[in-house]
């Protein structure tokens, strides 16, 4: 019987390009593996088709997405396995161009994307209870409750606040921090008092933000 051209592109897609010319782990190579034994399954259970008569113009962008459906147990494992499917037919273009459209509407199915968790934030006890833990008593410590509440009452990003310089600070009954963000943009914050008043005192520290 003559080979398919799947069955010498697959052949050659797990025993010679991923361990030689991708240099994969072992684990990888099993991982694909098991996506197309259980492909091999899918064609012979929904497609009434063996395994020895499967061509790559019968590996459809719609028999891919009705394989993925058909054994889906989560999203991650979906992705996998399509992961698998993708990088056999980046490897399948390369050795025949002709069919290159074919391979890429394969190519081109997305991965499935789950919910974006909501950004949680810190409860009013939450931010009292951090502003708790610096020493008061020692200048590191009250240069960490000066980072701190001015993170907090600014929102400054981390950077901004290592760029920071006594010349950016406005002190006053409005006090204002000047803030430098990406671009060399800058905006102009207004600080509560209790913020103020902590700045005001830590950059008459020796140390200003020094650690």
């Amino acid at each position: 019987m003559k080979p398919t051209d799947f069955s010498i592109y697959l052949t050659k897609f797990l025993s010679d390009y991923l361990p030689g010319q991708k240099n994969v782990s072992a684990n990888t190579i099993c991982s694909y593996r098991d996506t197309f034994k259980i492909l091999l399954r899918y064609f012979q259970e929904r497609e009434g088709m063996p395994p020895e008569k499967i061509k790559m113009s019968h590996i459809t962008q719609v028999c891919v997405t009705s394989f993925l459906d058909w054994r889906e147990t989560g999203r991650i494992t979906r992705n996998l396995r399509l992961t698998a499917i993708h990088s056999f037919f980046r490897y399948a273009q390369a050795e025949s161009p002709e069919s290159l459209f074919h391979f890429q509407k394969v190519i081109a199915i997305p991965v499935k994307k789950g919910r974006k968790k909501a950004v949680e934030h810190l409860t009013p006890e939450g931010v009292r209870l951090l502003l708790k833990q610096p020493d008061r008593s020692c200048p590191k410590g009250r240069r960490d409750l000066a980072m701190l509440s001015t993170m907090y009452d600014s929102g400054a990003r981390v950077q901004e606040l290592i760029d920071l310089s006594v010349g950016d600070f406005i002190s006053g009954a409005n006090a204002v921090l000047v803030l430098t963000g990406k671009g060399n943009k800058t905006r102009r914050v207004p600080l509560m008092k209790n913020t103020a008043s902590l700045l005001d005192l830590h950059f008459r520290e020796p140390s200003g933000f020094a650690a």
